[in-house]
């Protein structure tokens, strides 16, 4: 089969970096999207290729429109989206949090998923052969809240929304759409939860991580099943965290 082109965002750390280090092992050409080139560069090199780096602010869509145009420029398609970029924000009480700060994690986690989801579905629809797949990095968050997370969380609620209307609306141009919901995988975002994070009591207590490379199996799983297949929804989290039963 020719070798398969995937878009990775936020791939310059921790989920997105793992991703696209796992498909390039499993022989797709990663297409490299994030803020800085330096990490994009160190992850490229991680990954044995000659992964195409591409800085990217995805919160613009002039922007975004240029990454998925000089992907279908280079490579002649899209294959995939892993739509992974996303910050948490200010973790205060919501009385605290500023109208801006609000504003930057709805921008980044929820419209810039939006417009990297809307690029590659305007590409998937139109290229020969038709389709694709999207991958949307939700949250446990997506489905239960920490403290102090009301931007976080409420824009991980959206994304589930947005991966049920991509599915819906995909069907018929053969692009499937599904989401990947992640708890405590051990990267630079998640560095304090090992010393210890607020839990919903409001003790400050420890929680347990797992491996970002089983997170990256898992998207690669689902990235590998044929377009008349698709993992609408998936959980992978460490077995020992406060999710079943939290609060």
């Amino acid at each position: 089969m020719p070798q398969q082109i995937a878009v990775v965002t936020g791939a310059g750390s921790g989920v997105g970096r793992a991703v696209a280090v796992e498909l390039a092992a499993a022989g797709w050409q990663p297409v490299l999207a994030g803020r800085r080139a330096d990490p994009l560069h160190e992850t490229a090199r991680l990954s044995g290729t000659s992964a195409a780096v591409l800085p990217t602010d995805v919160t613009d869509p002039a922007a975004v429109d240029a990454l998925f145009a000089t992907a279908v420029e280079r490579f002649g398609r899209v294959d995939l989206l892993f739509n992974n970029a996303g910050s948490f924000g200010p973790a205060v009480p919501v009385d605290e949090l500023a109208v801006d700060d609000w504003r930057a994690v709805v921008d980044l986690n929820l419209t810039g998923a939006f417009l990297c989801a809307r690029a590659a579905f305007t590409v998937m629809k139109a290229q020969d052969p038709k389709g694709g797949r999207i991958i949307n990095n939700g949250s446990i968050s997506a489905h239960v809240p920490r403290p102090h997370s009301i931007a976080y969380t409420a824009t991980k609620h959206a994304v589930t929304g947005l991966t049920k209307s991509l599915s819906l609306d995909g069907r018929p141009y053969r692009i499937a759409c599904g989401q990947i919901d992640i708890g405590n995988a051990a990267t630079d975002m998640t560095a304090a939860m090992s010393a210890g994070v607020r839990q919903a009591d409001g003790r400050i207590a420890p929680e347990p991580t797992m491996d970002v490379a089983d997170v990256a199996r898992t998207v690669r799983h689902m990235a590998s099943l044929p377009l008349e297949a698709n993992v609408q929804f998936a959980t992978v989290m460490a077995t020992a965290m406060p999710y079943i039963g939290r609060g």
